[in-house]
């Protein structure tokens, strides 16, 4: 009697119902994991957050039951965090910025900032708005949260005997781990730059695979409405990939993409045409700046005393108003002993200004961007010489 209930319970123990071998339940973690990141990236981030990009209505629903299974989040938290993450980006206000927190403070303890920000009232009302607020959210998805991720532990129970337990661990480790631990600190911390963005987003990999595009983060943060995270021919989004194959089969339509900067034969002469073009292009133009810099830096490093060295070089790329009192002050004094690099500083901030007068007329701005190039090519700075060309280049 006893044995014939016990034996079947030690089976389901040691097989599951699924009686699944190692490999499939490996290929199962792998795959859960990935829908999971999908819908992170594709759904929560670029659909609901940004706008770039509307899905089928089925999709979309999918993607919130799949997520209320392996995650817990609810839509408008995510999209709220998310958004005043931008709008506060590594400011004291940012949720989870590893400038103002630490990097071990957001790569340990993401998940722990994600949930404390979540329950900001203001945040949620200030920044949720467009989220899905039907009765299916309201009445299973944010009410019953935990119940979800509960009925996951029970399917791989189920499927996998007891070994269904570590699956679900994975299935429930990885959001946390990988995007609110690896994005939103190494993301902001260490990597390469295509772009000066204003902020210090970086793009951790070119081949955005593991976190479903997510690892080209400065790409983002220079252009957060483009459906498209990859911008150079040498970076794979797979998020992208996901996205064009549904839009193939009008599951999804994309918004906005990221502009592809055109070059065109030197103007002889600024137009309004000119202008928009610039600042169109401003990050493309930003990011051949920043580089400039470098080599610059890298020719005069000989006047910059030793101890300075590592933080001109980073204050080059920032702009002044990003810098502290003492900061300008420093590098104020350093910058004096080498002309060519002066230059270059001052003559990038006035640059960057140029975008940001919204008080200004058209006309004005083009007449500041003349007078820019003019001073530019008339520098002796071959650095910004190249600089002017490209102004007047792109089309």
């Amino acid at each position: 009697m006893l044995d014939s209930i016990l034996d079947p319970l030690l089976n389901w123990l040691s097989n599951g119902l699924a009686h699944a071998s190692a490999g499939f339940m490996v290929a199962w973690a792998l795959i859960a994991t990935h829908i999971t990141i999908i819908a992170v990236t594709v759904y929560l981030h670029r659909s609901q957050a940004h706008r770039a990009l509307d899905v089928h209505p089925v999709i979309a629903h999918f993607f919130r039951f799949w997520l209320w299974l392996t995650t817990g989040m609810v839509t408008k938290e995510w999209v709220a965090i998310h958004r005043k993450h931008h709008a506060k980006c590594e400011t004291e206000d940012d949720p989870h910025s590893p400038i103002t927190r630490g990097i071990e403070t957001v790569f340990w303890c993401g998940s722990e900032l994600y949930r404390a920000e979540a329950k900001n009232k203001e945040t949620i009302a200030k920044f949720s708005h467009g989220a899905p607020d039907d009765w299916v959210e309201r009445n299973v998805y944010s009410k019953f949260q935990w119940q979800g991720v509960g009925l996951m532990l029970i399917i791989d129970l189920l499927m996998f005997g007891a070994i269904g337990a570590t699956i679900w661990a994975v299935q429930m480790l990885w959001i946390p781990v990988m995007a609110a631990g690896v994005i939103n600190g190494i993301g902001h911390y260490w990597g390469y730059r295509n772009f000066d963005s204003p902020d210090r987003a970086t793009n951790i990999f070119p081949v955005g695979l593991i976190i479903g595009g997510e690892e080209l983060h400065n790409n983002h943060h220079t252009f957060a409405t483009s459906a498209r995270l990859s911008n150079k021919w040498w970076e794979f989004d797979a998020g992208w990939m996901y996205i064009k194959l549904l839009s193939y089969v009008g599951l999804a339509k994309v918004r906005k993409v990221a502009p592809r900067p055109k070059l065109t034969m030197p103007r002889p002469s600024l137009d309004l045409d000119a202008l928009q073009a610039v600042i169109a292009n401003r990050y493309d133009l930003m990011a051949k700046y920043a580089k400039s810099l470098q080599h610059a830096f890298v020719e005069e490093r000989r006047h910059v005393p030793q101890v300075y060295r590592d933080q001109v070089k980073r204050w080059l790329h920032l702009n002044a108003d990003r810098l502290g009192e003492r900061e300008r002050e420093t590098l104020s004094q350093v910058l004096a002993h080498s002309k060519p690099l002066k230059t270059l500083y001052e003559m990038r901030q006035e640059l960057v200004k140029l975008w940001e007068r919204s008080n200004l007329s058209t006309e004005q701005l083009l007449a500041h961007l003349q007078s820019w190039c003019q001073r530019a090519e008339a520098s002796g700075v071959r650095a910004l010489q190249e600089m002017a060309v490209r102004v007047r280049s792109y089309a």
